[in-house]
């Protein structure tokens, strides 16, 4: 199972790697979930992500206390709005606005919900 676990993370990192410059992927709770996996698949990797001068430190403050720094909140809802415009500005189905803004509504919400860093 290690192999497996050690996959996902590596595949949840690279994810959460493009979601930095694609607006659709959550970088943050996709390189949370690579440190959980490399937890269960790999301590040298979840060692070095731990201290990975960018993602350590958001990596530590969320296993200690949930917390999402003030920035990540302030950049997070502007992002997910101007995606949402974008959608329907291309025309996207009415359908899958309602469900892209009922989702990232829910992901607003629990974002602002998390204790400041």
């Amino acid at each position: 199972m290690r192999p497996l676990w050690t996959l996902a993370g590596l595949l949840s990192l690279a994810l959460g790697i493009l979601g930095i410059f694609l607006p659709v992927l959550p970088t943050t709770p996709l390189v949370l979930l690579a440190a959980f996996c490399f937890g269960k698949g790999s301590p040298r990797l979840r060692a070095w992500i731990l201290g990975h001068r960018r993602f350590g430190p958001m990596i530590a403050d969320w296993e200690a206390t949930g917390a999402i720094p003030r920035r990540v909140k302030i950049a997070a809802c502007p992002v997910m709005a101007a995606t949402f415009a974008l959608s329907w500005a291309m025309g996207v189905p009415g359908r899958v606005l309602i469900a892209q803004g009922l989702l990232m509504g829910i992901g607003a919400a629990y974002v602002l919900t998390r204790p400041d860093r």
